[in-house]
């Protein structure tokens, strides 16, 4: 089954109904019927929560964070066992022009060899060592 990773951007544009809403809404529902699997790393979640607390408010992140559990979405989590993607995002981080919570997204990606799905420009220097779905 295809995998596909999301990041911040793509579900940010999905709750406030940017643009690319549409598509990211064309992938839950793939998602939902079983063509491919959806990730999202716990820290790009984190970033979701605080981008709502800090724009609107705590109780609109923890509707968020509800709304984001009720969808067909596999959390992957930082830890002990998840080294890999740990030391694969330090090295973007290291290496790379990228937020630290984006190198998340993007380690993700090339340790499930899956496709990032983002609007986001800042990845574009990643273009060719990972598989990215651009929405616009």
């Amino acid at each position: 089954m295809p995998i596909k990773v999301l990041d911040s951007w793509a579900l940010i544009a999905f709750f406030e109904d940017e643009p690319a809403a549409e598509r990211v809404e064309k992938l839950l529902i793939k998602a939902e019927a079983g063509d491919h699997k959806l990730l999202l790393c716990v820290v790009n979640w984190g970033e979701i929560y605080y981008n709502t607390m800090r724009t609107v408010s705590q109780d609109a992140a923890e509707q968020k964070a509800k709304e984001i559990a009720g969808l067909t979405i596999e959390i992957v989590g930082v830890d002990d066992d998840n080294l890999e993607l740990v030391r694969q995002a330090a090295i973007y981080k290291a290496t790379r022009r990228l937020s630290y919570a984006d190198a998340f997204a993007a380690a993700l990606a090339k340790i499930r060899n899956a496709d990032l799905v983002t609007g986001d420009h800042e990845f574009k220097v990643l273009e060719g060592e990972i598989k990215i779905d651009w929405l616009k």
